[in-house]
């Protein structure tokens, strides 16, 4: 909660959202398991039912800002070697935004997870050049008009299904972030003419007014 009471402006739309914010059993649960936000119960609930982050998977976070996803993924994969008698993962999270340190993650700030101009640089920082899983909750800045913004939010996921041709694994997985609306279809199609499992995924932490869900694309076929 980056905001307190006495700062809004005191209008119906600012007291609804404070309350809601102030009730909502995620952003409790977030403060006492110390995530960095409640997109992390997102995470969770998606891999406990599908079991998408193993122990030695590495693992590109993209859109990681502020890092909650990566928290999540550096426990499911044992990039900090908890569990000696489990492989050790990799976690490596890309952002426009700074990322504040977290131990067992490597972060790359201030670069664009689906610009082709990263690739080089995330290839450099990972230990095999190409990763078990990408998690995409990257998000356009919002400009309010819902059509628009969905496109963007699109693009910027079809950018990275370019992107990855170069850094996924064979057999690997995609889960990304979208917003309802007319081109989800084309996304659709695009990650099913690159794996061979595509389901959408809307899970219990993601608001239920939001328009957003999630496509998980699994069995890579790239080479």
């Amino acid at each position: 909660l980056h905001t307190t009471a006495g700062f809004l402006k005191k209008t119906g739309t600012e007291h609804w959202w404070l309350e809601r914010h102030l009730k909502d059993p995620f952003v409790k649960a977030t403060k006492r398991q110390h995530y960095r936000c409640r997109s992390a119960f997102k995470l969770l609930e998606i891999d406990d039912k599908l079991h998408i982050l193993r122990p030695g998977f590495a693992v590109l976070d993209c859109g990681a800002a502020p890092g909650a996803w990566s928290q999540v993924a550096v426990e499911r994969v044992n990039a900090l070697g908890t569990d000696p008698a489990l492989p050790t993962g990799f976690v490596l999270g890309v952002d426009l935004l700074r990322i504040s340190p977290l131990e067992g993650a490597v972060f790359l700030s201030k670069a664009d997870a689906a610009d082709p101009g990263t690739l080089r640089a995330i290839q450099s920082l990972l230990p095999a050049e190409k990763v078990d899983v990408i998690l995409s909750d990257m998000a356009p800045n919002a400009t309010g008009v819902k059509e628009l913004d969905h496109q963007k939010l699109i693009n910027l996921c079809l950018r990275l299904l370019d992107l990855s041709k170069s850094i996924l694994k064979p057999k690997g997985t995609i889960l990304c972030k979208f917003w309802d609306g007319r081109e989800s279809c084309l996304l659709q199609n695009r990650l099913k003419e690159q794996f061979q499992d595509v389901r959408t995924i809307k899970p219990q932490a993601s608001r239920k007014d939001s328009a957003e869900s999630y496509y998980l694309a699994r069995l890579y076929k790239g080479k």
